[in-house]
């Protein structure tokens, strides 16, 4: 019989041993998929500090493309808004889906003002806006680095949530499965070529 309840005993400490370290293994993960979401926080935020100044040098030159650069600020700061809430719950699949939105028509504006800028050699030359036009790409850079990471650490977590027997584990504590930040994929057409 004392074998009987050593044993029993030794099973009891080995499965708590288990629980605690697939828990363990949950929150690290977590933590790492939200610590990477923190840097992509970071890097719209830069993106977003740099607009206002981009939209100010462009506005001293053209007076008259007001309505291309009230959309750009107000795209930015929709953007800004939802990367405040997403950032309040990082993986949630709503805060992340509005994220992206915002973050798509803030680039479809900001297009639509790069193609302002084209379309006046003096402003293009503008050490102003080439300064600018660079920070915004190496900060686009950062930002596709920074949601590579995030997706990384959301997949590596939703994997180890959804693993037997882990799937237990999270499903006993609450663990929920983090959304991916995805961009969105523009419909693509062949360039047709004619001779």
């Amino acid at each position: 019989m004392a074998s009987f309840l050593i044993f029993v005993l030794i099973l009891i400490v080995a499965i708590g041993v288990f629980l605690a370290a697939v828990y363990n293994k949950l929150i690290a993960a977590r933590n790492a998929f939200k610590n990477a979401f923190s840097q992509i926080d970071v890097q719209l935020t830069r993106r977003y500090d740099l607009i206002p100044n981009l939209v100010e040098t462009v506005k001293a030159y053209l007076k008259h493309e007001h309505d291309t650069l009230l959309e750009v600020t107000n795209a930015r700061n929709l953007a800004a808004g939802e990367l405040k809430t997403a950032a309040s719950a990082p993986g949630d699949a709503t805060l992340m889906q509005h994220l992206t939105q915002a973050n798509n028509a803030l680039n479809s504006s900001l297009g639509r003002l790069m193609l302002v800028v084209e379309a006046y050699p003096d402003l293009k030359a503008s050490q102003n806006i080439s300064q600018f036009s660079e920070e915004l790409a190496s900060t686009e850079n950062r930002i596709a680095f920074a949601r590579q990471a995030y997706n990384d650490g959301a997949m590596t977590y939703n994997t180890l949530a959804q693993v037997f027997p882990n799937n237990f584990v999270a499903g006993m504590f609450g663990f929920q499965p983090a959304a991916l930040l995805e961009a969105e994929t523009a419909k693509r057409e062949a360039p047709k070529v004619q001779f």
